[in-house]
């Protein structure tokens, strides 16, 4: 069913629609979602198939391939600054798209990137609704994101204090888009990342993740699954025989009514060598898990289609359709240049000693890493390390897609990393 998506106030938390410039409750300015991508157009003038690059036909299959155009649910692009990009997609085998991301940046005066904002959430695929979970939780974290920080940096801890804040009302954006009590409500992982100049600050709830792709060095997952296959890497059992178990994605934690713990880990670092950070969900890492491998094939797909994030994120996601497409796959990209964050830091330095930017007891709060909601930052986390971009509107399709069941990462074919949902009883639902 299509129609607007209700999604809570950043400042008050009244349900808004999507689209409202203002909230009726309290006046906040609302951050305008951006417009995904339009579609590929073939020669001829026609829409061109996301798959092969072949015409579409009016009855709205691929006169190439035969394959049906996809709806805006089921895939999308976004680019919010030419460093920054990410394509949606709901893969080969999937009824539907529970897969969603939200992508923000900001500026410096001469248009280098300055803040950039990745968001990837997956829906659980045994619970209906968790398409809509997923897209209203990638919204609200970006405009609580937004709303709060603007286009001033903040420090590490003000980020790490921000993206406790943007998980709670990413949860709570569930709970509006599905507001009707269930035995087993909607729910969705929840990943981001921040790129502030050359700081990077990672959080995460499930298994969606985050991976720094130095141009040179060691690549690295940034983020901690919350999954049985990571409780058992983390009793030393060896990463292919506890990804390919047939527990593999069920996952101890994540977003939705009935979950018993939504506090993300959350972690800081600064970068110092260029690269991309990539923040994804299982249905791209499913066919390549350890960092180095994913790293391989984004460089091999660099090689192949340039560096454009939103080409490269579509390369991504091809990549993981020629495996089978057995998950829905999200593949956001943000590029980091050293040269051009101490460039913009340098430019906000300037501005700061020239008056551009006044500081207020609100800041000043923010600055001791206080939450704007009265919590305390996070202590201690898991390491992290790259860096994220986006831009300032929430981008997204508006039409929700029914509920599917997911892969594993064993045998993709057979099982689904998102799909069992926990009964009741149970301790873990298979993400």
């Amino acid at each position: 069913m299509s129609g607007a998506l209700s999604t809570p106030c950043p400042n008050c938390g009244e349900p808004v629609t999507t689209g409202d410039a203002f909230c009726e409750a309290c006046g906040t300015p609302l951050i305008v979602a951006a417009t995904p991508s339009a579609p590929p157009v073939a020669v001829g003038g026609s829409a061109a198939c996301v798959y092969c690059g072949g015409a579409v036909a009016e009855d709205g299959y691929c006169e190439q391939c035969g394959r049906p155009a996809p709806t805006e649910r089921e895939h999308w692009a976004e680019a919010p600054h030419p460093l920054v990009g990410g394509v949606c997609d709901r893969g080969l085998r999937h009824p539907a798209n529970e897969d969603a991301m939200a992508l923000g940046a900001t500026t410096g005066a001469d248009g280098s990137l300055r803040t950039a904002l990745l968001v990837v959430c997956d829906g659980v695929s045994s619970t209906p609704d968790s398409d809509k979970a997923s897209l209203a939780a990638a919204r609200a974290a970006l405009s609580a994101l937004q709303a709060e920080v603007g286009g001033e940096s903040a420090g590490a801890d003000r980020w790490r204090a921000l993206l406790q804040m943007a998980t709670a009302r990413a949860s709570g954006a569930i709970d509006a888009a599905v507001p009707e009590k269930r035995s087993n409500p909607p729910s969705c992982t929840f990943t981001a990342a921040v790129l502030d100049g050359a700081l990077l600050v990672t959080g995460n709830v499930g298994d969606s993740r985050s991976y720094w792709m130095p141009d040179a060095g060691e690549p690295r997952q940034l983020t901690v699954d919350d999954s049985w296959a990571q409780e058992q890497i983390a009793s030393g059992v060896p990463r292919e025989q506890a990804e390919t178990a047939p527990d593999a994605h069920a996952i101890t934690r994540w977003l939705g009514a009935d979950a018993h713990d939504e506090e993300p880990r959350v972690a800081s670092e600064e970068l110092t060598e260029p690269g991309w950070v990539l923040v994804c969900s299982d249905g791209l890492w499913n066919y390549a898990s350890a960092a180095e491998d994913l790293a391989r094939v984004l460089r091999e797909a660099q090689e192949r289609v340039g560096a454009d994030p939103v080409t490269l994120a579509e390369a991504l996601v091809a990549w993981a359709n020629e495996r089978g497409g057995h998950d829905n796959i999200t593949a956001a990209l943000a590029r980091f240049d050293p040269a051009g964050a101490a460039e913009t830091a340098a430019e906000a330095s300037a501005a700061e000693v020239n008056g551009e930017e006044t500081g207020t007891a609100e800041q000043d709060a923010a600055d001791s890493g206080a939450d704007p909601d009265g919590a305390e930052p996070d202590a201690a986390e898991p390491d992290a390390a790259g860096a994220g971009a986006a831009d300032l509107g929430a981008a997204g399709p508006s039409a929700a897609e029914p509920d599917a069941a997911d892969p594993s990462a064993a045998d993709p074919a057979a099982s689904s990393p998102e799909s069992a949902r926990p009964s009741p009883d149970a301790s873990r639902p298979t993400d």
